[in-house]
């Protein structure tokens, strides 16, 4: 595969890629005018029409590298009806959102139609788009593939293909929906492939989806950012004593915490910090999988503008939001995938800009920084001290679920006294069968004297059900049917046949046959 490891050197300005003049200015309109390594190493070959896998960090401009070149292609041509010009797959709906805004910032000198095809809008809005004519088609795999069996798409006429955050798709379980889509394709397209990180199962399916492709890697694969502080902070297990943690870490970076961004591993534990933060009079807002889409765009436009200091978030905000101001990453939980954490601390220090990334660590999360660290390849500093300078009184989680077990309870309810129940009939026992029993000296263990006083409760229970006529009087030696039957027909009498004398008058009519 061939490789190309450009620097920006090599290209001072975007006039030194080939990019058309309408996108160049659009770019100058935006404030850029040096390219960074991806985008100088990937952007001449998508304008030859090559297949390229680029590989760079999060945060280094991948969007642009492909929407640039897209853009510049795009000015010969129309879209037809139904039949997308291109189309770019994307794991997750913010990130589509925010390649359609790229699209509009870039290409304002171009009169193109970009169509978003995501989870939780209307199904008849999307469809008039598609109607239209689109010349950029942005979507998530899922509601691709509806709209396509809806027959409301056809996909013969793409001839660029991008997947976007190619490892995500893998850890989605996208991969299978993705071959699908390909198979719709045409065999001639371009494919474009991005990402962060390069599991061995990526480097597979670039093999079964890209010709001959142009490998641009302007830094080691699921390498983190320079301009990144990293740092390990130490903390019991239980949860309040991590957001004890977090809201002491919070306190201590107040000067230079603008914004930040705190990830969770669950979705419930995000509702749960983000209640803990505003309780504790802390400007935060959750985001996470469950909520409907209206509500994760309002809340991610809230923190963009500023309207919130704090986002409380799962994985779904780990994975190229461009959010460039980005102070500081606070990870409540360390993930359990290591490249997600490439991700997590990727959403600072963006654009060159400097940024801080904390994670708050307990013992039963060491085999996850020591996977973390394996995969960066450095060692991570602690804030204050490691794990081993915990207290002794400051127990991790896991050895305290062991109260919860058989023998603990045991040996909780072993100091607490008899039920009401068992004293009571300890009490009304007579005293000549306990006195029977064998005296509780050194010479007996206390197995044998359980086993007496039971014995002697047991001929207790006996004797006043003997003399009292309880509900199974009668011989001891008798069956319990024939227990049964015999009370009914000592109170009874004899069972009647059918319905006795209170045989109802419309059966007594006489019937003519």
């Amino acid at each position: 595969m061939p490789s190309n490891e450009q620097t920006a050197e090599q290209a001072k300005t975007f006039a030194d890629l080939g990019l058309s003049p309408k996108v160049l200015s659009a770019v100058t309109d935006a404030g850029y005018t040096t390219p960074t390594p991806i985008q100088a190493g990937a952007i001449p070959y998508a304008l030859e029409g090559k297949d390229i896998l680029g590989i760079a960090q999060t945060g280094t401009g991948k969007t642009a590298s492909f929407v640039l070149p897209m853009l510049t292609r795009l000015e010969k041509g129309r879209a037809r009806a139904r039949m997308p010009r291109t189309l770019i797959l994307e794991p997750t709906r913010e990130l589509a959102a925010q390649v359609e805004e790229n699209f509009i910032k870039y290409g304002k000198n171009h009169r193109l139609n970009i169509a978003l095809l995501i989870g939780g809008v209307s199904f008849d809005e999307q469809e008039k788009k598609l109607e239209r004519g689109a010349d950029v088609l942005i979507a998530t795999p899922g509601r691709l593939l509806d709209h396509r069996e809806r027959g409301k798409l056809l996909l013969t006429g793409v001839d660029i293909l991008v997947i976007d955050e190619a490892d995500r798709m893998l850890d989605m379980g996208f991969i299978p929906d993705i071959e699908r889509i390909c198979e719709m394709i045409p065999f001639t397209r371009q494919t474009l492939f991005f990402s962060a990180t390069m599991p061995p199962e990526i480097t597979k399916l670039t093999e079964k989806f890209l010709q001959a492709p142009v490998r641009v890697e302007v830094a080691r694969a699921a390498s983190t950012a320079a301009t990144v502080a990293q740092r390990l902070v130490k903390s019991p297990g239980k949860a309040w004593d991590k957001r004890d943690t977090l809201r002491r870490l919070i306190r201590e970076q107040e000067d230079e915490l603008t914004n930040a961004i705190i990830f969770c591993n669950r979705k419930v534990d995000v509702s749960e910090l983000f209640r803990s933060l505003t309780r504790h009079e802390f400007d935060a807002g959750a985001l996470h999988g469950d909520m409907d889409q209206r509500a994760r765009m309002a809340m991610l436009a809230n923190f963009r503008d500023g309207k919130l200091k704090l986002l409380v978030a799962s994985d779904v905000a780990a994975r190229g939001l461009d959010i460039p101001a980005v102070s500081h990453v606070f990870n409540f939980d360390v993930p359990i995938h290591a490249e997600d954490y490439v991700h997590r601390i990727g959403r600072t220090g963006r654009a060159g800009r400097a940024g801080k990334a904390f994670t708050i660590a307990t013992r039963s999360d060491k085999k996850y920084v020591d996977a973390i660290e394996k995969l960066i390849g450095q060692t991570i500093e602690w804030h204050d001290g490691d794990l081993s300078t915990l207290s002794a009184d400051e127990e991790d989680e896991a050895p305290r679920r062991g109260r919860g077990s058989r023998a603990a309870k045991g040996e909780k309810t072993r100091g607490k006294p008899r039920s009401r129940k068992a004293e009571t009939t300890e009490e009304q026992a007579p005293a000549a069968p306990v006195a029977a029993a064998p005296a509780q000296t050194g010479e007996t263990d206390d197995g044998d004297a359980k086993t007496a006083r039971k014995s002697a409760i047991k001929a207790d229970n006996a004797n006043r059900r003997d003399t009292t006529g309880g509900r199974d009087s009668g011989p001891r030696d008798a069956p319990p049917r024939e227990k049964r039957n015999r009370s009914r027909k000592d109170d009874l009498g004899d069972a009647p046949v059918g319905f006795g004398d209170d045989m109802p008058d419309f059966m007594k009519v006489v019937v003519k046959v």
